[in-house]
C-alpha cells in the first residue's frame, strides 16, 4: 500500500492529537502532532499553556518543525505520517498546507487533509481538562475565545474531509478518516 500523509487541522481542543492517536492505532501511521515540535521550545521558555507565547518562540518552533519534515521525507517508503496543526485564518498559513502537500508528493504518498471543527463552548470546556497540561497546550478558555475571535480558522481546501468533533468520539472520527483514505482495506 502507498504511504499516506494525513493532515489534521483544527482549533485548540478540537481533538487533533486524540484523533491522531486513534488513527495511528488503526493505520500504523506515525503521529507527528504539532506539540512534538512545540513542546521542546515551550519548555525551554518556561511556558505552561497559560502564559502568553512570545513571538520569537514561533521562529524556533519553525526550525524544529523543519527538521521533523526532513525526517519524514527521509523515512522508509512504507511509513505513513499524521501531522496536526491549528492554522489561523491568515493567507501565510497556506504555506503549511503546501509544505505537507509537497512532502506527500515527494514521497509518492496520498495527501489527506482533514479539517476538524467543534462548537466554541465545547472547545472552552475542553480547555480545562487535565490532560491538556501534559503537552503544554492552551488551557485558558478566555484566551481560546480571544484567539478564535481574533485569528479564526483557516478555511479547508476543496479536497479536505470535514469533521465536527463536538459530539463525535475520537475513535469514530479516526474510522471516518481511515475509511475516506482507503486505509482500512
Amino acid at each position: 500500500m502507498a504511504p499516506i500523509v494525513y493532515y489534521l487541522v483544527g482549533p485548540p481542543g478540537s481533538g487533533k492529537r486524540t484523533i491522531g492517536k486513534q488513527l495511528a492505532r488503526l493505520t500504523g501511521a506515525a503521529l507527528l502532532d504539532n506539540h512534538l515540535s512545540n513542546d521542546p521550545v515551550f519548555t525551554a521558555f518556561g511556558l505552561d499553556g497559560q502564559k502568553p507565547v512570545p513571538a520569537q518562540v514561533w521562529t524556533l518552533v519553525k526550525r524544529v518543525r523543519a527538521v521533523v519534515l526532513e525526517a519524514a521525507l527521509a523515512a522508509p517508503r512504507d511509513v505513513s505520517h499524521i501531522f496536526t496543526n491549528y492554522l489561523t485564518n491568515e493567507e501565510r498559513e497556506w504555506q503549511f498546507v503546501q509544505s505537507l502537500r509537497g512532502l506527500a508528493s515527494a514521497r509518492g504518498a496520498a495527501f489527506v487533509p482533514v479539517w476538524l471543527s467543534c462548537h466554541t463552548d465545547e472547545l472552552a470546556r475542553r480547555m480545562t481538562l487535565p490532560e491538556r497540561a501534559e503537552r503544554l497546550k492552551l488551557r485558558d478558555p478566555e484566551q481560546l475565545r480571544e484567539l478564535l475571535e481574533k485569528a479564526g480558522n483557516l478555511p479547508p481546501p476543496p479536497d479536505a474531509i470535514r469533521i465536527d468533533t463536538s459530539t463525535l468520539a475520537p475513535a469514530d472520527a479516526a474510522l471516518l478518516i481511515a475509511a475516506h483514505a482507503g486505509a482500512l482495506f
